[in-house]
């Protein structure tokens, strides 16, 4: 197990600089630069505009630009540059951003199995049942309702009855003020509209997965055997079937983490939430090389950690895995 764990971390690195050389080339061959409007002013002279190029590195060819920044990210350490955007380090800009985003990304994940893992073991256990019906209906609902409309239905029902938390994570008065009840209180009324617009989707889609994987199990031999030896239901339920039902639900979290990220941009925007989903959004707009690079990278290494981790977790769950 540990020789297993010992080469998929000595695997990251590698696949991180292949990552970074297709993440480079992608930005690079958009047209034209962060630096377009500028370069593009009449008022800017020629010496200016070289200067500015200079200053960034942009005059440089494609293969030492990308060994410029990849020195960066080696020797810096994790120096990913300059963002072009907003005249600031990368790190400096995603500083806190990304703490709200995987904060935002985590309370989601929870949300989603404490909802869909109950209701896919309950509708596979009664399939013909009213809540049965009602759920699977909402399923399909969920799945093909995009985020975006949600969470601008959640925003209208909630100015219709009076409220106004419907943007940010803190109401103005909360933004700068230290941490208290009071904060905590206010941050929740605000994080319910991201955490049900983007789990709505993944509820469903993890509790349709959740219930065929507990139908397939339930028709095993082990569980007739079980049954017949008198054991009673709800040992042979989550003992048996639902310990072995819930294992492809395992290696399905760990790419939960950073599918959120990228598919949470459209409701960060409407929110105006403090996460990198709209960074990264007006990275690409801008064509801000070094911080579009950046947010792709965090996101790519977020996949390589939430995998190995989903490895170990099937491993300590079910004792037949191993990786020896």
């Amino acid at each position: 197990m540990w020789l297993y764990l010992l080469r998929r971390v000595l695997l990251i690195p590698p696949a991180l600089l292949l990552i970074s050389a297709l993440v480079f080339a992608v930005v690079y061959l958009q047209p034209g630069n962060a630096l377009q409007q500028y370069l593009e002013d009449p008022r800017f002279t020629e010496e200016t505009k070289r200067l500015i190029e200079r200053q960034y590195g942009l005059d440089q060819p494609p293969h030492i630009q990308y060994l410029m920044w990849l020195r960066g990210v080696v020797l810096g350490p994790l120096d990913f540059g300059q963002s072009i955007k907003f005249g600031r380090p990368v790190v400096s800009v995603l500083g806190e951003a990304l703490g709200w985003t995987v904060f935002v990304a985590l309370i989601t994940i929870v949300f989603t199995w404490l909802i869909a893992i109950p209701l896919g073991i309950y509708t596979a256990l009664n399939r013909y049942g009213p809540l049965s019906v009602v759920s699977n209906f909402v399923g399909y609902i969920g799945l093909a309702v995009p985020d975006f409309l949600v969470v601008l239905l959640l925003v209208a029902w909630v100015l219709s009855t009076g409220g106004t938390n419907v943007g940010g994570l803190f109401s103005p008065q909360f933004i700068d003020a230290p941490w208290g009840w009071a904060k905590f209180v206010n941050l929740m009324s605000h994080l319910w509209i991201p955490v049900v617009a983007i789990g709505l989707e993944g509820v469903a889609g993890l509790m349709r997965q959740m219930r065929s994987s507990m139908l397939d199990v339930l028709n095993q031999d082990y569980i007739r055997t079980a049954r017949s030896k008198g054991l009673a239901a709800r040992v042979v339920v989550y003992k048996h079937a639902v310990r072995n039902a819930i294992n492809p639900m395992i290696s399905l979290a760990g790419l939960q983490l950073p599918q959120l990220i990228s598919s949470s941009i459209v409701v960060s925007i409407i929110l105006n939430l403090p996460t990198i989903g709209p960074l990264l959004f007006d990275a690409l707009i801008g064509k801000d090389q070094f911080l579009s690079m950046a947010v792709l990278m965090i996101a790519a290494f977020l996949l390589m950690v939430g995998n190995l981790l989903a490895d170990m977790a099937l491993a300590w769950a079910d004792p037949r895995i191993r990786y020896d």
